[in-house]
This record gives structure tokens, sequence and C-alpha cells, in this order.
């Protein structure tokens, strides 16, 4: 069975005529059928065997990095690492879901030696920027992930630009890619302005300080000091280029071009992160490419499962989505592109004052 129908990405969802008893009542039923079936345990195996396996290749990077180094082809190397990084990040982001261990305290523990040391990224800043994202996804002034930055996510937001901005802002959608090859820096950047700004209150802000350095300086130290200046400067960029794109073409397809809910909008927890968000088809494979963000709509549903589980638990939710209509939005990884693209560019058309009414950037629906 499936279905299909589109959907703005700008219009308020309503929640229709549910009380909010019955809306509450959906969702505990839902987490009961999941927890009874043992989809929120955590599966520590899983993480061992995917924690090992990219270690033993960054070793086996670095073992390239060392005989190749003099020679251009050590760039294959930095391609590479910027992949494993980036396998790292996610794991880093399923800690920071408590999804590994039981306890918080362990999972935080590793969680900043994972980013901080190992990434290079404030946990912290992190931590911060994405629990707001999960509490208000696709929500206007609260989502700090829809804020205008290079890119611009809300129509409004574009009005009335002028000059080379809005020649940018025209053409965001087909930018927005390339762009992301900055993102790497971007991140980083961002983790050493959050610790060193004293205005803001940073959890162990010393121990964060610390490890961001010792992990920058220190690898920054490792090129220069074994590659001749320019190749590591080469180095340096095809790492953190690929490192961005990557981490961007992961976490990008997941909201991007779906509902944009206004602020104060009255919609009950299960379908403000059911509509808001879209999955990737593509099974196992694309849940280690993506470590597990491709079940975007379960784990924003159910943030501390293992990502192991994830396939499972969209089964159910899938099926569940169809006995109470709600649109559950599935779509392939090449068709999620297309969409974020278009639906970038129709955003940032309204530089030109036109009053156009985004069309969903294409169609979506759920099938079984």
């Amino acid at each position: 069975m499936s279905s299909s129908l589109s959907a703005d990405p700008t219009r308020v969802i309503k929640t229709g005529p549910r009380g909010v008893g019955n809306q509450i009542s959906e969702f505990a039923a839902l987490l009961r059928t999941v927890r009874e079936a043992g989809l929120l345990r955590r599966d520590r195996r899983f993480y061992i065997i995917t924690f090992a396996v990219i270690t033993i290749a960054m070793v086996a990077a670095w073992f390239g990095f060392a005989m190749l180094a003099g020679t251009w082809y050590v760039l294959l190397i930095a391609a590479a690492m910027g992949f494993l990084f980036t396998q790292y990040a996610f794991i880093t982001h399923e800690l920071a879901h408590r999804q590994v261990f039981e306890s918080s305290k362990l999972n935080d523990t590793l969680g900043r030696l994972m980013s901080d040391l190992v990434v290079g990224i404030s946990y912290a800043w992190w931590m911060n920027k994405h629990s707001r994202h999960h509490a208000n996804p696709n929500t206007v002034d609260k989502d700090p992930d829809i804020e205008t930055d290079f890119i611009i996510f809300q129509k409004e937001k574009a009005v009335g630009l002028k000059g080379i901005t809005k020649f940018m802002a025209n053409r965001q959608g087909y930018l927005f890619f390339p762009a992301l090859l900055l993102e790497g820096f971007n991140l980083h950047s961002h983790a050493f302005q959050e610790v060193f700004n004293l205005k803001k209150k940073v959890d162990k802000r010393g121990l964060e300080i610390t490890l961001l350095l010792v992990r920058n300086i220190g690898y920054l130290a490792v090129l220069f000091t074994f590659l001749p200046v320019g190749m590591a400067f080469a180095f340096l960029a095809v790492q953190m280029g690929i490192f961005g794109l990557y981490m961007g073409a992961s976490f990008a397809p997941n909201h991007k071009g779906m509902p944009i809910l206004p602020k104060g909008a009255k919609v009950d927890f299960l379908r403000r992160q059911i509509l808001t968000a879209r999955n990737i088809r593509g099974g196992h494979v694309i849940n280690h490419f993506m470590g597990g963000l491709n079940y975007q709509i379960e784990h924003h549903l159910f943030p501390t499962m293992p990502r192991s589980h994830l396939p499972r638990a969209a089964e159910m939710v899938k099926e569940y989505c169809k006995t109470k209509d709600i649109l559950y939005t599935e779509v392939g990884l090449v068709t999620s592109y297309g969409i974020v693209i278009r639906h970038l560019n129709e955003v940032g058309l309204s530089a030109d004052g036109d009053p156009f009414d985004c069309p969903a950037a294409g169609r979506s629906g759920y099938s079984g």
C-alpha cells in the first residue's frame, strides 16, 4: 500500500479536532509498543564493532599517510580521513543521545572525548544547538538549524535582499552543496568561538579548551611537520572539505524542504516530530553511510534508540502512521537532494518580492 501528497514546507501544520489527551495517548501507545519490542535497549555490541572498524580504518589511513607523505597521493588519505572523522562524529552524536550506554555520565564523558579530542568540535556547543533542534524541529525562532547563515531557510528572511546577496539567494540551492565544502572549517570555528566566549556558559569549559587545543594544534603539527607546506595546506583542505560535505549531505536531507512551524504553533509531539522530518530509503547500507540519520523520524521520536534498532522501529512507526492518517515521508537519497536544492532555490526567490508559494519541492510519501 502506498500514498503520497504535496506538502508545502511553509504551511502551518494543524493537529485537527483531536484533544490533547488523545494526542498524548497516541504517542504513549506507540512508545509502549516499541519498548515492549525491546527496541529501546542499548546495543553495545553494535557500537563496539562499529567503533573498532572505524578505528582500524583510521590506523590504516595513518599508515598510508606515513608511506605516501611527500607525494600527492597522500591527498587520497586526506579524503579517507574526512570520511572517517565523519563516522566518528556519527558515534559522537549517538553518545550525546545516550544511545550507547545506560549511564548518562559515561555517554557524556566519552562523547566529549570523541567530539573534542578526536573530531575537533566542541561537545558543549553541539549539545546546546542539537538539543534545541530536537525540542522544536523546523520551528521559527526556536530551531537553530533553520536560522539564516550563508543559506536562507525561511522565505520571509529572503524578502528585500539586494545586490550580490539577492543574486546568491536566488541560486542558493545550487550553491548549497558546494558551500558544504567549507562547513568543516565552520564547525571547528564555532567550537573555538563557543569555548572562548566568556559571556556564554560552557559546561566543563577548561576541559573543552584543553582537549580542543591538544587535538587541533597536534593535528596541524603532524601535517606541517611531515608534509611540505603547500601539500600540508592541500591535505587540510581536502580532509576538511570531505568532512564538511559528508556531514552536511547526511544532515541536510532530514528536514530541509519539510513543513516549517510558526513560533508558538500548537502541535503535539508525535506530529511535530513526524511531519517535519523525512526518512531516506536504502536499508543497512544507507543506515551505516548516514549514521542512522536516514531514519530521522524514528530518531526524533525515540532519540535514545540505538542505530541498529531503527529499521525495525521504522516498520512499526510507518504502520502506526497509516492507522492514524499521519503523513510519513520517505524518499530515496538522490530524490531528497533534489528536494533540498529546489526548496532552497524557491525560498531564495522570495528575495524578488514575489508572493511565491513554495510547493514542497516535489512530492513525497510513505510506502509499505
